[in-house]
């Protein structure tokens, strides 16, 4: 397989894998909570989601590395506004979910609640604009 082929299945992969798990993680809180149990969150999102979150910041840690292989095959500059942009937003939204992790991993009940919230739907938001600047990329 050549190699750019297989960057950007990788590259994809992680992206997916990262949404998906993040995805069901919500799901699976949002049910917790809907039925009734208001502390049954909490241990959602302690006990055996550790899987998940390692999972989540593997993909968070590969996709730097084989974006900028892909963009350094194609020859593309990187100083290109859509590259700049997506770096940016990359930085957000991987600093969102350090952030999300260790507060969640700390005391998952404590605090404020919107706040958890709006930290992931940041993180969620800055993937999915980042999706839409890697489509409408310049060829």
């Amino acid at each position: 397989m050549e190699t750019l082929t297989a960057l950007k299945i990788a590259h994809m992969v992680a992206t997916a894998v990262l949404l998906i798990s993040a995805l069901g993680l919500a799901i699976w809180v949002w049910r917790t909570r809907r039925n009734g149990d208001a502390t049954a969150h909490t241990r959602t999102l302690q006990r055996p989601l550790v899987f998940i979150w390692l999972l989540m910041g593997l993909a968070l840690l590969s996709m730097p590395f084989t974006g900028w292989w892909m963009v350094h095959l194609v020859g593309w500059p990187l100083g290109q506004l859509w590259l700049l942009a997506s770096s940016v937003l990359y930085a957000v939204a991987a600093l969102s979910w350090c952030w999300l992790v260790v507060r969640l991993r700390k005391a998952p009940g404590a605090g404020n609640g919107k706040f958890t919230f709006a930290l992931a739907l940041l993180g969620f938001v800055c993937f999915i604009a980042i999706a839409g600047l890697m489509g409408a990329k310049p060829v």
